[in-house]
């Protein structure tokens, strides 16, 4: 049995779809288990840039399998797109694509309820149905793709959702809905539905034939809807504990946990972000980094490594192992700051706090060391690294407590170095 779950330890954004990509080379099958396509995964593949919301990036190697487990939440028009997407780049996802006939299905009114609540909460949503679709899962009026499908089985659903909806959003809008939902329907369901299956079966099966596979999640753990900067967080649970109940399968059955961090730290969206730099070295790293959401493309919040966080994140996931991404961003920086704790009212906090108000009011204690001021272009091996950027890697190591495996330094999967 080879089972790995790969999860971001920041606020998302730390190159999950590259290492993916890169490990799925020697995975039988990639499964994504929470989230919808308000994840982004940009990959660089044979020179081209690829941008997955839905697919695990895995699609791109050739003969690779991928599944989209029970977790993750659908949009089928989105999902149609990426598809299309994928073929026009010339990689086919036929018998290729599984979708958990379990998955629940974003609609049309979950995205307006969402910009109706983001002009309210302002928690920085990307308005894409997510959070209104996972309510509605919660609340037990969602419909899973299994009665999606079912013609029948859908509109006595979607008659039940609208006339609860058309308290908030009226009649004469929940039947405009209705009417554009039923217009589309015939023709997304007959392209979507050769996809969909119990996709719980065929992930159990390749386990017990101890075939290699592979568990991504969308987002970061401190997105997590339980253990994140709540209310500023996802709607769902990106841990790599809520792989089991996210794809179906029994926690014995997961053998080992690699966590993806930057070598500073990045931040899309509201909420606290202790060690944020609003000035120049900030927006240095913004440029540098390219850091722009993939999904949105709004400009992320930059600042130096936290090492508070971070640590905190590989103790939720149990990680056995790390992998550092962007570490070329800072190869032009005189010093490096490294966040070791948060001074709050005359403290030092050395764990990440769970409470809004004081995560909020911290102020970041750092250590400072020195930058190596030189590429890392072409380096794939740890030991021909410039002595100060081995400092900084081994600095890090100690201070979240794991060891890391791997260096990205670079945007393609060529562009890593293994420690």
């Amino acid at each position: 049995m080879s089972t790995l779950v790969v999860v971001g330890l920041q606020w998302g954004d730390e190159g999950k779809g590259k290492v993916v990509h890169a490990l799925s080379r020697n995975a039988d099958y990639v499964v994504r288990y929470q989230g919808g396509n308000n994840a982004g995964h940009t990959v660089i593949f044979d020179g081209r840039k690829f941008v997955l919301h839905l697919v695990p990036s895995g699609i791109l190697e050739k003969g690779k399998k991928c599944i989209i487990g029970n977790g993750v939440v659908v949009d089928p028009e989105a999902l149609i797109e990426e598809v299309n997407f994928l073929k026009k780049k010339g990689i086919s996802v036929e018998n290729r694509l599984f979708i958990s006939d379990s998955a629940h299905v974003i609609l049309p009114y979950h995205k307006i309820l969402d910009g109706i609540r983001e002009k309210v909460q302002n928690i920085g949503t990307t308005k894409k149905g997510i959070g209104p679709c996972y309510a509605d899962k919660f609340s037990r009026t969602g419909i899973r793709m299994c009665d999606y499908l079912d013609k029948g089985m859908f509109n006595i659903l979607i008659q039940k959702n609208l006339k609860e909806k058309s308290k908030i959003l009226g009649s004469l809008k929940t039947y405009k809905i209705k009417k554009e939902i039923f217009k589309k329907y015939s023709a997304i369901a007959n392209k979507i539905k050769k996809y969909v299956t119990d996709t719980s079966i065929i992930i159990n099966k390749q386990i017990s034939e101890n075939k290699r596979v592979l568990f991504e999640s969308a987002q970061g753990t401190l997105l997590d809807i339980d253990f994140g900067t709540y209310p500023y967080v996802t709607s769902s649970n990106p841990v790599s504990g809520a792989v089991c109940a996210g794809s179906g399968v029994g926690p014995t059955k997961i053998d080992s946990v690699m966590g993806i961090a930057k070598a500073y730290t990045t931040r899309v969206g509201e909420g606290p972000f202790p060690t944020e730099l609003n000035d120049g070295v900030g927006a240095y790293l913004r440029e540098k980094g390219q850091e722009f959401g993939a999904t949105t493309g709004r400009p992320r919040r930059c600042g130096w490594f936290d090492a508070v966080s971070v640590r905190y994140s590989v103790r939720l996931n149990g990680c056995s192992s790390v992998v550092i991404t962007k570490l070329d961003v800072l190869d032009n920086m005189k010093r490096i700051k490294i966040c070791i704790g948060y001074r709050y009212n005359g403290k030092i906090l050395k764990e990440f706090p769970a409470s809004k108000r004081i995560i909020q009011e911290v102020k970041p204690v750092y250590i400072e060391m020195p930058g190596w001021k030189k590429s890392l272009k072409g380096i794939t091996m740890f030991k021909n690294l410039p002595e100060n950027a081995k400092k900084y890697i081994r600095k890090i190591e100690k201070l979240i407590g794991v060891r890391i495996s791997m260096i990205s330094n670079g945007r393609s999967k060529e562009e890593t170095i293994k420690c």
